[in-house]
């Protein structure tokens, strides 16, 4: 799988849990927090899209994550 394809799930997940981002041209460097999402909103994005990735990484590992082309590297590395 290619980086790209992470960040395609990444993306699908934001739109699934933020459906009035359904038309956002998503970047590398947007913060969740930016997009409206709140606590609870961010894990849910990260369980959907560890879930869709089949990946159990410990919330600690990704707590360092500032945007959401940071969480799609922190995600590819554990592929």
């Amino acid at each position: 799988m290619h980086k790209e394809e992470v960040f395609d799930i990444v993306k699908r997940c934001i739109r699934e849990v933020l459906p009035e981002l359904q038309d956002h041209t998503f970047e590398y460097g947007d913060r969740l927090v930016d997009l409206g999402a709140d606590s609870v909103d961010r894990a849910e994005i990260v369980n959907k899209t560890m879930e869709t990735l089949s990946l159990h990484i410990p919330r600690v590992e990704l707590s360092g994550v500032k945007n959401i082309g940071e969480l799609t590297d922190a995600l590819y590395a554990k592929l």
